[in-house]
């Protein structure tokens, strides 16, 4: 059962109990990301990540770590967009353990030069590790070519020049203005009271003070641009995208149902056409990113230089057949049905169940119940799906992003349906 309060300091506090296993999944979720940086800290959210398993004032980061492997114990994070979180997942026993390390973490990591100056040789590392996967990089440089000069377009590690930019008063001051209790969510799930969890978030962060600061989030300007990248590599990676819904627009159901067909799965169009008829590529898939106020869709291939532009032409006869002929019921019927089973399938452990709450509560404020999910699936109509297609697939208005061995290749972008 799902259950909300909120600490005098303002810190939000959402579980689920979960009577039935041994396990408690704990996460402290800030409602800032890379989206809140400007130029000059582009990546301070995520160099922050990195310094809070540093070590506080009471341990060392050895400390940290000897701490969880000796209850078996995960502890991680990671930074979006929009939010960051902290996680430690253990036995039900040691939840006071695991609120204890979370708010040592959170409240007293110290910052320290030493650890400042080692922890930016790490980060330049990932970034340059990163730029070694073209797979993963072109996805980066995609969101740079729809939303450029928009930090939802910039990446989230950072560059090497504004990560050797930061100094510790850079740092603090970010952290000053974002980590505060009214930015603040703690999420738990697992076997764990919504009345325990109150009670240890009350003894580790109710001293915890401060006020967020406020800043004007601007929506994103959409650009149906293109870029093309000479890289040295094996395959092509390309990324085709066009506008999407945010994620608390109502029609983000139909563009589920939509996505979920045209490259979602392996019995997907996408899927089907480019890899199982035609052996063209060996990844081919479609995803859908929403934010606050924009949202994206886009599809992915990988393949050899020498394929890139059949890709493309069959990607192109895919989108052209959808937005002539629409989808059928049968196919709508089939879809739903698959994220309804994906989404109940992927929420069977404490940890998934933790993640859900917590980003719901961090990003929409709100929590929207799994019946309530399955209702407005369930409650899409075939026009709606077909209505939302129509109004997304517009061929002038496609953003298209390839990276590789490009030489001497021309490649056709121009897209008509």
């Amino acid at each position: 059962m799902y259950k909300k309060s909120v600490l005098p300091n303002g810190i939000r506090i959402v579980s689920e109990t979960i009577p039935y296993v041994k396990s408690v999944s704990m996460g402290v979720w800030l409602a800032t990301g890379s989206r809140l940086e400007e130029e000059y800290n582009h990546g301070v959210s995520h160099f922050i990540e990195h310094l809070m398993f540093k070590g506080t004032a009471r341990r060392s980061a050895k400390d940290i770590a000897e701490l969880v492997d000796a209850v078996g114990g995960q502890l991680n994070a990671f930074t979006a967009k929009e939010c960051t979180c902290y996680y430690l997942k253990v036995l039900d026993s040691h939840a006071d353990l695991a609120m204890d390390i979370l708010s040592d973490m959170l409240l007293s990591s110290k910052f320290a030069e030493e650890d400042i100056e080692r922890e930016r040789q790490v980060v330049m590392e990932e970034v340059h590790m990163y730029e070694d996967s073209p797979d993963e990089l072109v996805h980066d440089l995609h969101l740079d070519t729809v939303w450029p000069v928009h930090p939802l377009g910039r990446n989230i590690l950072g560059t090497t020049d504004s990560i050797e930019r930061f100094n510790r008063d850079t740092i603090l001051k970010y952290y000053q203005d974002f980590y505060t209790p009214d930015n603040m969510v703690i999420a738990a799930a697992g076997n764990i009271t919504h009345e325990e969890l109150v009670a240890l978030a009350t003894r580790y962060f109710n001293g915890f003070k401060g006020q967020k600061r406020e800043l004007a989030i601007t929506p994103p300007t959409f650009e149906s641009a293109r870029t093309i990248i000479c890289k040295d590599s094996e395959q092509v990676h390309i990324c085709l995208g066009t506008l999407s819904v945010p994620q608390e627009d109502p029609k983000i159901y139909p563009v589920y149902i939509f996505n979920n067909l045209l490259g979602g799965g392996i019995s997907s169009k996408l899927f089907q056409t480019i890899r199982e008829e035609r052996g063209l590529a060996y990844s081919i898939y479609s995803y859908q990113n929403s934010y606050k106020d924009a949202g994206l869709l886009t599809i992915y291939a990988g393949t050899r230089p020498v394929n890139v532009n059949q890709v493309l032409d069959l990607i192109i006869e895919n989108l052209r057949e959808f937005r002539s002929k629409g989808i059928s019921e049968q196919e709508m019927i089939k879809s739903k049905e698959q994220i309804k089973g994906s989404l109940l399938l992927g929420l069977e452990s404490s940890s998934s169940r933790m993640s859900r709450i917590g980003k719901m509560e961090v990003t929409l404020g709100k929590f929207v119940s799994l019946d309530e999910v399955v209702n407005k699936i369930d409650q899409v109509t075939l026009t709606d799906v077909n209505q939302m297609i129509e109004q997304m697939l517009v061929a002038e208005k496609l953003c298209f992003t390839a990276l590789g061995p490009i030489g001497s290749l021309t490649i056709n972008t121009n897209f008509s349906f």
